[in-house]
């Protein structure tokens, strides 16, 4: 079982981007999905978080006011939509996933692998 990020690029600062990401192998849609991020020298952070209906959501305070995280569970696909791209956002994103436990919390079980997102100035 696999989460598969993409989406990442290079972009400018001001810019947007829409990263998404898929399991294979199984569905998540009863599963808690979260956006983590680690940027190079630093700790990886949970930055966006939803819940398997959409009921609940977690951001991060730094990046309430420019991350959107959303899915699609008919297709599968979890999405988080970043405006307003600053280069403190360059990073490896990474999406997980997990069964129980509070959406900020960031023990996630499943993880899969990241893409990069570079934001120039």
């Amino acid at each position: 079982v696999q989460l598969q990020a993409s989406g990442g690029g290079l972009v400018q600062a001001g810019g947007s981007l829409k990263l998404s990401c898929r399991p294979s192998g199984r569905t998540f849609s009863s599963y808690t999905m979260g956006w983590f991020r680690q940027a190079p020298g630093k700790e990886r952070e949970l930055v966006a978080a939803i819940s398997w209906e959409s009921a609940s959501i977690y951001y991060l305070d730094s990046v309430k006011a420019r991350f959107s995280v959303s899915r699609d569970n008919p297709k599968n696909t979890l999405y988080l939509q970043i405006d307003s791209l600053e280069p403190e956002d360059t990073a490896v994103y990474y999406c997980a996933a997990k069964f129980v436990g509070p959406l900020e919390d960031p023990k996630y079980e499943i993880w899969g692998q990241g893409t990069q997102v570079t934001v120039s100035s």
